[in-house]
Order: C-alpha cells, then sequence, then structure tokens
C-alpha cells in the first residue's frame, strides 16, 4: 500500500500538470470505438441506482479493457443525507451492484473516494468533505451503447484547468427522474460563485439548481472542459446554490492511491455554448 505522503505527492504532480495534458485524454482515437450520439442509450446523465438511492450519473471514462460512468461517492452512502464527510460517512462497498439507465445489465461499483479515503486515513477537511467520485464499471454487454457526449451542450473538450473564477459562465445538465419528465428543465447554464475547499470544490448557481436525484452530474466550465461533480445543495453562499466537487483533483486522486488507471473520454459531439435551454439565459449575481 502506497504511503499517504507518496499519494499526496501523487496527486499535486497531476494536479501542477494538467496544463500540460497530464490527465488530459489522449487523442480521441486512443478512445473506445463509441456508439453514435443518436442511438447510444448510456450517456451522462443517465440515472443510476444503489439499493434505493437515486443520482445521475456525470462523465464516461475507460482505461485499456473497461468503460466506467462516474457518479458521486455519497449515491452509495449509508449514513443519510447528513453524512457528507467522505473520511467518516458509511457506504456499500465495492463490488456493489449498480443499476444503469439504459444498460441491459447491472454495473459494478469498483471505485469510492470515500471508500478509498477511508482506507488510507485521510484527514484533510477540504479533501474529506469535497471529494465525492465513484467509479461504475459497465458490463461488457453494454459498452457498445455508450457514448461520452453531454446531451445538449456538447462535450467534454478535455479536464478543467485552474478551476473557475466568480462569474464564470458554467454548464450542466441534470435528469433527475424526480422533475416527472421535465427535461426542458435538464438542460443548465448559470455562473461560478468562486473556487472554495483549497480547490477542492466551486460553488455554483444555476437557472434552477440542482435537486434530489441530480447528484453527481456534469458540470464543464466555461470552454466545455469536464469541471466537475454535483455534489451538494447549499444554502450559502447563496440559497439554491450546489457546491460541485473539482473532477481534476478527484480523478487524479482515484489513479494515484489505487492501482486504477483512468482516463476522461471526451464528446464526440462539439461543445455548443451558444444553445441556451429555454428559460436558461445566463444569469446575474444581482
Amino acid at each position: 500500500m502506497r504511503s499517504r505522503t507518496r499519494i499526496a505527492a501523487a496527486i499535486a504532480i497531476a494536479i501542477a500538470g494538467i496544463g500540460a495534458g497530464a490527465i488530459n485524454p489522449p487523442p480521441a482515437s486512443a478512445q473506445p470505438d463509441w456508439a453514435p450520439v443518436d442511438t447510444a442509450t448510456i450517456h451522462p446523465g443517465v440515472q443510476t441506482f444503489t439499493e434505493g438511492g437515486q443520482c445521475t450519473a456525470n462523465f464516461v471514462f475507460y482505461d485499456s479493457t473497461d468503460v466506467y460512468i462516474g457518479q458521486a461517492a455519497h449515491c452509495a452512502g449509508t449514513g443519510g443525507s447528513t453524512a457528507t464527510d467522505g473520511c467518516t460517512s458509511g457506504s456499500l462497498p465495492t463490488g456493489t451492484p449498480v443499476t444503469v439507465g439504459g444498460a441491459t445489465r447491472p454495473g459494478t461499483l469498483v471505485y469510492s473516494s470515500w471508500l478509498t479515503m477511508q482506507q488510507h486515513g485521510e484527514t484533510d477537511p477540504e479533501m474529506c468533505q469535497f471529494n465525492d467520485f465513484a467509479l461504475v464499471r459497465l458490463h461488457p454487454d453494454d459498452t457498445a451503447n455508450v457514448n461520452p457526449s453531454i446531451p445538449y451542450w456538447g462535450g467534454p473538450v478535455g479536464v478543467s484547468e485552474g478551476g473557475t473564477a466568480v462569474g464564470d459562465q458554467v454548464f450542466s445538465y441534470g435528469n433527475s427522474s424526480l422533475r416527472f419528465g421535465l427535461t426542458v428543465l435538464s438542460p443548465k447554464t448559470g455562473l461560478s460563485l468562486g473556487t472554495t475547499g483549497d480547490g477542492w470544490s466551486h460553488n455554483v448557481y444555476t437557472a434552477t439548481p440542482g435537486i434530489p436525484g441530480d447528484s453527481g452530474s456534469a458540470f464543464l466550465d466555461a470552454d466545455g472542459n469536464a469541471l466537475g461533480v454535483l455534489a451538494t445543495l447549499q444554502v450559502l453562499p447563496v440559497v439554491g446554490s450546489n457546491g460541485v466537487g473539482d473532477v481534476s483533483r478527484e480523478l487524479a486522486y482515484a489513479n494515484a492511491s489505487t492501482t486504477l488507471d483512468v482516463e476522461l473520454a471526451l464528446g464526440t459531439e462539439p461543445f455548443s455554448p451558444s444553445l441556451l435551454p429555454i428559460g436558461g439565459l445566463p444569469l446575474g449575481l444581482g
């Protein structure tokens, strides 16, 4: 088992090298052959279900042998909605079956940041609070039905570099079934309220805030890069804002602290920020 010092050093190197491509995916030609976007049944935004818990998948990931879809670690939590510290909160174990929308077979929970931080005895309060990321390995029977493009917006085109500043535009897609089929509310655009948690989190405010069932949803930055994973509905700094875990740090931690060597899958569709959802005009902070 690697020491916590070695893990921290590996994460720092990976984060520092984002701009140089250290954790950006290789060119699209190195990726699996994805299903056409108009026929793919598995993609960012599908619902995931783990023993009664409902969440929304964020990005697609892959390695040399498997394809994964991301969700929030707390989607497999066992401590209720108030258990948010990943270093102390209970979770279902890896190996737990996960029902994935559009899949014909259950996926398998193969990574949880919560379980991994507990295994390594992490105590950093910002990491413990905001590193909320999990990977579900898709069954081989379903990998031919996957497309990694974010519905409506397209992308991601890479991994976000350096987080967000106050006022930066962000984009998301959440498709909670609790909206009773109102898919017009699924695509969202809004503004960042700034990076927090020593870089582990971003506070964002969108035209319709994330609701239960949207947890785990993907967020893109203004350039179409993968920014983060929807983790919390917040009261501060703005009522109805959401906390979004920084996916560059979460992915770096996953690869540095386990035997995983997972890449973000790039979207096959171009990022189209000019498309605005109905009622989803960019928001001011006033």
